[in-house]
């Protein structure tokens, strides 16, 4: 690649890790500004400015067909460059043909259906999957449970850094406290064997392993559902654990919908969806389920009374 490409890579890496931007914007982020300098086959792109922008945009509307929330990602992606890297505000984009945001319903299972996936779901898959549905959890926010977030005797779930970097407090169904107490005995005992094989570290949030450097070896931060392999990370020289990738889960509940013969549109996110449906069907408070979500908003939360059709 031509210099100024390695130069802004460079740039790119640095900010995203001053601004603290997760692992997955930053590839997001990355994949639209290569598909952006393809576009202007290879030019700089901080003289393109707004007409190179709006050109981009207007192709992925038109021609590409892309979805709202695909052409809204790279315009975050291409404002990010030119704001963060370039120091340039992009005046509003009037002229960008915007593809057009549809509105749809979230796919609800019943409780019978609900059943049927999860009877499905083998392994440790099958925990995480009766936790998006028990509490309402995001995919990513069961993932990254530690082991010090697990409140078995309150019945409570403490979700940290989840989306807009909010924490919040989640219910814990009784009915997974045991299969939760296996969970967390076979965590603490693969911890204790990377400390044996002089592993057992764990990636810590921003700047907390300077303020605590041994923490990443404490068990509370050991994540709940750890990874089957360790790796190696470099600028550390750590042995590392990472927590169990989103892919897994998804794998196995898109494998559990086929072999239920559940024909609805089943990901990892419709037991969430599920979730607050149901909570809505027994009378439980819009304010409620509005807190438990997480949501800011209750017109977010809205959305579950026009599934019901009140």
């Amino acid at each position: 690649p031509p210099n100024w490409q390695a130069d802004l890579r460079r740039r790119f890496d640095q900010r995203m890790s001053l601004l603290h931007r997760a692992q997955s914007t930053k590839k997001a982020y990355r994949y639209w500004l290569r598909r952006y300098f393809r576009f202007h086959r290879g030019k700089h792109p901080e003289p393109l400015g707004e007409d190179g922008v709006t050109a981009f945009l207007t192709h992925l509307a038109v021609e590409q067909s892309v979805a709202a929330s695909t052409q809204n990602q790279a315009l975050a992606a291409l404002l990010f460059l030119y704001k963060e890297l370039f120091e340039i505000e992009l005046p509003w984009l009037d002229q960008v043909v915007r593809a057009k945001r549809p509105k749809r319903l979230p796919t609800v299972l019943t409780r019978p259906e609900v059943r049927a996936v999860l009877t499905q779901v083998q392994g440790t898959p099958h925990l995480v999957a009766q936790l998006l549905y028990g509490a309402g959890l995001r995919l990513g926010e069961a993932c990254k449970l530690r082991l010090k977030d697990i409140d078995l005797h309150a019945n409570q779930l403490m979700i940290r850094q989840a989306k807009g970097k909010k924490d919040r407090v989640a219910v814990l169904p009784q009915t997974l406290q045991r299969p939760l107490t296996d969970q967390i005995d076979f965590a603490k005992h693969q911890h204790t064997l990377d400390l044996k094989a002089g592993a057992g570290w764990v990636e810590l949030p921003h700047a907390f392993r300077r303020k605590s450097p041994h923490a990443g070896r404490q068990t509370g931060w050991q994540w709940l559902f750890p990874a089957t392999r360790t790796y190696h990370h470099p600028p550390t020289n750590e042995r590392r654990r990472h927590h169990l990738h989103d892919t897994v889960i998804q794998k196995a509940v898109r494998q559990a919908a086929t072999r239920a013969q559940i024909h609805k549109h089943v990901t990892t996110h419709t037991f969430r969806h599920s979730f607050a449906t149901h909570l809505l069907e027994r009378g439980t408070d819009i304010r409620t389920i509005q807190e438990l979500l997480g949501h800011a908003s209750v017109s977010t939360t809205m959305i579950y009374t026009h599934i019901l059709n009140r």
